[in-house]
């Protein structure tokens, strides 16, 4: 016969109207971040497979065409936290909408932009448009799915970001080499805009939002709070890591392989992103994953992976150099689920600005790899580059290293007998 608290239990879980696998509304929400997700990342990165041609065209180096790309990254991660703010008093799907409405105005003037200056400048509008999305969506899946199926859930949204940033590219790469990267911009433009129509389409209406006020001073008050959380402020600097290491291998992979041994054309390194669909399948598993390992486990796998795909990717022969790429996405995708869900999980109030801070946390990470691998291929080669990444992987090792010892010393002071 169950027990008074076993009824109880279930008497709340069927009282728990939020959303779970196999719920109404839940394919759609589903499929309406998933289509959000694909137009971040395909809008975000949209230069970063075009910067071997965006030199040519304009007489610029590695670094400085870089900066195409670091500026959207940049600009997402100085403004995130402040939007994530005012989705807090006018709701999560009111501001991903706007937000990705600018995006797509602006993926439409990109393309025509004179020089590589204003080219620039339209991008870093882009990316603070950008900036009200991802910490808005993470808010919103921590409000409207049970916990159980939080992790999965945010899987399927980063597991968009991963299809964004492949299709992105490939379109980019194919419509670059028949009719030049303005014709590639406008191209994701487009698709994108479709994608911002879906989403606006599909995403249910929050159930479980309460609109908040907009008080600068309570604001600076939940933002120093998460700032203090050990917890938090480890998977912040794990998820920057992570970043720097996936934006400066991808920045410069272009430049490599269009050069001697591998002497790629423009569409054919777009097709490269391919690639990228590891990384929806290993965002999508982190939550078998942390189950099976415990969070902390998958982010040594992830590592791990990462890392070997980095060594790999130093040979000469081009199949190897795709295996690298495999290991490298496949490890950062896994990683990235594992620490932004922990965000969303930890954060008990004012979940906005705690996904906030790991998305600024995370693009600029994003911004600073694509940067340094630039300047440390020009200054060493692909080596260079490579070895900003091992860098930041052994940063990620020690914080996590460090997050066990905590928890140890944490759990003897608690239970001091069982020590």
């Amino acid at each position: 016969m169950p027990s008074a608290s076993t009824k109880a239990a279930a008497t709340t879980a069927s009282a728990d109207t939020r959303l779970s696998p196999g719920a109404p509304g839940y394919r759609r929400m589903s499929l309406a971040l998933f289509a959000a997700g694909l137009a971040t990342f395909a809008l975000l990165y949209s230069t970063q497979a075009l910067l071997p041609a965006i030199s040519a065209e304009f007489g610029a180096s590695a670094s400085a065409a870089s900066w195409t790309v670091s500026a959207a990254t940049g600009a997402l991660a100085l403004c995130v936290l402040p939007l994530s703010a005012l989705s807090e008093r006018f709701g999560r799907r009111a501001m991903m909408t706007v937000s990705l409405s600018v995006a797509v105005a602006v993926a439409l003037l990109v393309p025509l932009a004179p020089n590589l200056e204003s080219l620039i400048a339209l991008r870093a509008v882009q990316g603070a448009a950008l900036a009200g999305l991802p910490a808005s969506a993470m808010a919103y899946l921590a409000e409207e799915v049970r916990p159980r199926a939080l992790v999965a859930a945010i899987g399927l949204f980063v597991a968009g970001n991963s299809i964004g940033g492949m299709s992105g590219r490939l379109v980019t790469g194919w419509v670059s080499q028949l009719w030049g990267w303005r014709a590639g911009l406008a191209a994701v433009g487009l698709t994108s805009l479709v994608c911002a129509l879906a989403f606006r389409a599909l995403l249910p209406k929050a159930r479980h939002f309460t609109p908040g006020t907009l008080n600068p001073k309570a604001l600076a008050r939940t933002v120093r709070g998460h700032l203090a959380d050990p917890l938090l402020m480890r998977l912040y600097v794990i998820g920057a890591l992570f970043m720097t290491v996936f934006g400066a291998v991808y920045t410069v992979i272009g430049y490599r392989l269009v050069e001697a041994p591998f002497s790629l054309p423009q569409g054919v390194i777009g097709s490269i992103f391919l690639i990228y669909l590891v990384g929806t399948v290993s965002s999508a598993a982190a939550g078998k994953l942390v189950g099976r390992t415990g969070r902390r486990g998958a982010l040594y796998l992830a590592v791990s992976t990462t890392a070997a795909g980095l060594l790999f990717s130093l040979s000469d022969s081009l199949a190897l150099v795709l295996v690298g790429l495999v290991l490298i996405t496949a490890g950062f995708f896994a990683g990235h689920a594992v620490a932004s869900s922990s965000v969303s999980r930890t954060a008990k109030t004012g979940r906005a600005q705690a996904s906030a801070l790991y998305q600024s946390a995370y693009y600029l990470g994003s911004s600073a790899g694509g940067t340094l691998g630039a300047v440390a291929f020009h200054a060493g080669g692909w080596a260079g580059t490579v070895l900003i990444g091992l860098v930041a992987v052994l940063g990620v090792v020690s914080v996590t290293l460090y997050g066990s010892h905590s928890a140890r010393v944490e759990a003897r002071r608690l239970h001091p007998a069982a020590a």
